[in-house]
C-alpha cells in the first residue's frame, strides 16, 4: 500500500522559524513573549506564523488573561511522522521489485 505524505503540511514545516516555533513547543507550552524571547523573532513576524501552524492545525492556542499560550498538537505530527515511516516501509519492499526495461 502507498501512502502519500501531506506534502502541504511539510511545506508548512520546511519554514525555519516555523519548525523552530515546533520544536520549541515540543518541549513546552509557550506564550507569543516566551516565543519572542527563544526565537528572537519580531512579534509581528512571529504573529504570522502562528497563524500559518493555526490554519494548519499543528498548533492550538489557549487563552490566559491578555496572553495567548500556544501548545503544539502531538498528533498532527504524528500523523505526519507515520505517513513517513509507511514511506520508509514501501521502499524497503521495493528493494525486491524492479521494474524490467524495454
Amino acid at each position: 500500500m502507498m501512502t502519500s505524505v501531506d506534502t502541504d503540511l511539510i511545506r508548512v514545516l520546511a519554514d525555519p522559524l516555523r519548525l523552530r516555533i515546533v520544536t520549541l513547543l515540543a518541549r513546552e507550552t509557550l506564550c507569543t513573549t516566551h516565543l519572542v524571547e527563544e526565537t528572537g523573532a519580531r512579534q509581528t513576524n512571529l504573529s504570522n506564523h502562528l497563524r500559518v501552524l493555526r490554519e494548519a492545525g499543528v498548533v492550538e492556542t489557549e487563552p490566559c488573561g491578555r496572553f495567548t499560550y500556544y501548545k503544539l498538537r502531538p498528533d498532527v505530527i504524528a500523523r505526519l511522522a507515520g505517513q513517513f515511516a509507511d514511506l520508509a516501509e514501501s521502499a524497503r519492499n521495493a528493494a525486491d521489485n524492479k521494474r524490467a526495461c524495454p
